[in-house]
């Protein structure tokens, strides 16, 4: 025996992950995750094209989402105590243009698709439809033209918020929960 343990060395040795499991230690390996789906393999291929379609225009669109949100309460704090309409007209405008400023590269450069999730996401940061939005501070001549041309883009800007009753939108609140809890919401994120 003593010969033996002579000839073994570091090499020897296989290391393998284990866990304890009623008091007895049990090696252990993760398998890869199994997908299990009832659909046909071409329905499965579409279904997970739409997915990923829908998840990276959620991931390009959210910030941009979450600075309207922002700015939008800001836009409604500044104006609470204003009772003037050609002030308030003022306060908007020098607003409009810094977002114009800020914003009007990155956002022309969205497709149509991007822009409907665009649009669903303000909805759901704000509580308000963007025909609503438009309509509250460029009046309602302006949401209508702008209502006209989503139309014929195959857009709606009057879409609403509904998780409970809209496929689409439950899947886009399931992403942006994961966008929240990977990157706006870790504390241990570096920033």
């Amino acid at each position: 025996m003593k010969e033996q343990r002579k000839k073994w060395g570091p090499n020897d040795t296989i290391i393998l992950p284990a866990i304890w499991y009623h008091s007895e230690i049990v090696n252990y390996k993760e398998m890869e995750m199994a997908w299990v789906s009832n659909l046909s393999p071409e329905k499965l291929r579409k279904f997970i094209e739409e997915w990923t379609r829908l998840r990276n225009a959620v991931y390009v669109t959210y910030p941009y989402a979450r600075i309207a949100g922002a700015t939008i309460n800001d836009i409604n704090s500044k104006l609470t105590g204003i009772t003037s309409r050609k002030e308030r007209k003022a306060v908007i405008k020098s607003r409009e243009k810094e977002l114009k400023k800020e914003f009007s590269e990155p956002l022309s450069n969205l497709s149509v698709y991007q822009g409907k999730i665009l649009m669903k996401l303000i909805n759901r940061q704000t509580g308000n439809n963007c025909y609503e939005i438009i309509k509250e501070y460029k009046g309602g001549l302006n949401a209508r033209f702008y209502q006209t041309i989503a139309f014929f883009v195959g857009g709606n800007l009057k879409q609403d918020w509904n998780i409970a009753g809209n496929r689409t939108d439950r899947d886009i609140e399931n992403i942006v929960k994961e966008i929240d809890g990977t990157w706006y919401n870790n504390a241990y994120r570096v920033r």
